[in-house]
This record gives structure tokens, sequence and C-alpha cells, in this order.
């Protein structure tokens, strides 16, 4: 028999049936704060190594972690993995891969306020999608959680290029804007956005049959595949760097792909998939705090303001 998604959902979370531990809630704010720390390694990685280097070490390290826990506890289980499952497997890391890839590169060509404006609209791509191929339904308040959350990633996106002068607002394009190529940086981060809002959809359907740590090794294997070859096309090398930026690239592949993606994998076997499409805006916060632990960059009003507006979101998006 069927089991109803709102089943699912009040099992997972209901003390008789789990602990704490094992919550929806709790895995998502562990994954949003393993993502988060994403942007430090990059940053330290990008001072040697091309963007789609760094992409394909995250995906490709973090697969050969989990290699030989998952073929020793999960060997079978992949072999009975349908033809149709493995379609759609092959077709989410593709997408995941063109996500990491597009996204990261993006930030060579344009500036970063445009970037992430238009990466944190992943979740606009999944209210419009998800309700034609999973027919969920975003209910009011997640919609307007949602543009809530997005209003938020707006204002810390002027962070970059706008500052309050003789009691005004004035705006600079800067650098990135002189160059001709910020049409292609602004396609790049928007191809981003599109790619992951798809993955997360495709990744809705295969949690319901497909066991997480099957599903997560099996995509991210994919998206390795994929970035590699990527690497070879670009004529970009593996080697050689200095042992820091592999050290980064390691850390890359443990904390924000191994434990934050397959945390917010996890998730998606009870919530709906716009929910955590929309938690996710909750990673440029995450990333705010561990830029004042490690990089001392204090956050200015922009990031406060906006960070304070993104947590609004959320928490209006989740009451339900």
């Amino acid at each position: 028999m069927k089991i109803p998604l709102s089943s699912k959902i009040q099992s997972s979370v209901n003390p008789n049936h789990t602990t704490w531990l094992r919550s929806p809630v709790f895995v998502l704010t562990i994954g949003i704060l393993a993502v988060s720390s994403a942007s430090l390694f990059i940053r330290y990685a990008q001072m040697e190594m091309p963007s789609l280097v760094i992409a394909a070490f995250r995906l490709g390290l973090a697969s050969l972690i989990m290699t030989p826990w998952v073929i020793h506890r999960h060997g079978h289980e992949i072999q009975t993995i349908t033809r149709r499952d493995w379609l759609r497997i092959i077709g989410a890391g593709l997408l995941l891969a063109i996500h990491f890839a597009t996204w990261i590169t993006s930030l060579e060509y344009t500036s970063v306020s445009s970037s992430v404006v238009l990466v944190t609209t992943t979740p606009i791509w999944v209210a419009l999608f998800s309700p034609l191929v999973l027919k969920e339904k975003a209910s009011r308040m997640t919609v307007i959680g949602l543009t809530v959350a997005i209003a938020g990633g707006l204002i810390v996106s002027l962070t970059n290029d706008c500052v309050f002068i003789s009691g005004g607002l004035t705006c600079e394009t800067g650098k990135a804007a002189q160059s001709s190529n910020i049409l292609l940086g602004n396609c790049l981060a928007l191809t981003g956005a599109i790619c992951a809002s798809f993955y997360l959809i495709i990744g809705r359907i295969l949690r319901k049959t497909i066991d997480l740590s099957v599903y997560v090794y099996c995509i991210y294997s994919c998206a390795g595949i994929f970035l590699v070859l990527f690497v070879f096309l670009s004529g970009n090398t593996f080697f050689p760097y200095s042992p820091q930026a592999y050290l980064c690239c390691l850390a890359l592949a443990i904390f924000p792909q191994i434990v934050g993606h397959t945390s917010l994998n996890w998730a998606l076997a009870y919530l709906p998939v716009g929910l955590v499409a929309v938690v996710l805006l909750g990673e440029p916060v995450g990333s705010t705090i561990l830029a004042v632990i490690f990089l001392k960059e204090i956050p200015t009003a922009f990031e406060w303001i906006g960070g304070s507006i993104i947590l609004l979101g959320i928490f209006l998006a989740s009451r339900r």
C-alpha cells in the first residue's frame, strides 16, 4: 500500500518513531551549515585552480570516499536499480555537473552580486516546474515565503556594488559590468540555477524508491564523471597544484558535498521539493557567519538586513 507523503512527514518527526537526530528540520539545518562552508574552500582553491577542476575534484573525491562503504553495504541494491531509474540518475548527475560547472565558472565573467542573484532563483524554477512534473502545488504561505526570501537575497546582493553616501544609495556596476563577457557570466549563473531546480525535482522522484546512500553515490559518481570530461574538453589539467589547494578540494568533497548535499537529498524523501529549495536560500546567511569567523569579514548593513529577511522567508515557507 502506498503511504501518503503527509504520513511520511509525520512519522519522520514523531518522537515515538525516531529521534530528533533524524528530524528533517535538524537534518536540513546541518545540511545548510555544511553547504555554506563551500564558499570558503572555493575561495582558497580558486587562487590556483580553474573552476572546472575544483568542481570535478569536489564530486570526484566525494564519490571515491563513498565507494568502499556503499559497495560493501549496498552493492546488491545498486544492481537492482531499474533501467528507467538509471536514466534518471544519469540525467540528474549531468544536471548537477552543469550546475557546479556553470555557477563556479560564472564568477570568472560577471560580478559576485549578479551571480548570486541569478543562482538564488532556483526556488523560482522549482515552483514553476514542480507542479507540472510532480503535481506538488505550493501553498499560499510557501509562495509568500519564497517571495520574501528572494527579496532578502536581492538585498544581500547589493552589498558588493552599493553604499550609502550623503543619505542616498549609490551603486557602481564595477569592473565586471565593463567586460564584454558579462552576458556570458549571467547566462552561466542562470543556467546553474535552472539545472539545480531540475536536479532537485528528479531527486524527489528517485528518493521515493531508492535508498539514500545508493542514490547520492550514483548521482555524485555520474556528476563527477561528467565534470572530469568537461575538464579534459576545456584543456585544463588536474596537476600540479599546491597541497593547500588539494586540501581545500578534499574539504569541499567531505563537508559541503557528502554532509551538506546528502542531508538535503535525505530531506527530499520527507518534505516537498519546493520547501527544500526555499531552505537553500539560507546558504548566504551561513556563508556570512563562517566568513566572520574565518575570514574576519564583518557583515554590512545590507547583509544583516537581507539575511534577516531570508530567514523570515524560510520561516514563513516552512510553517506547515
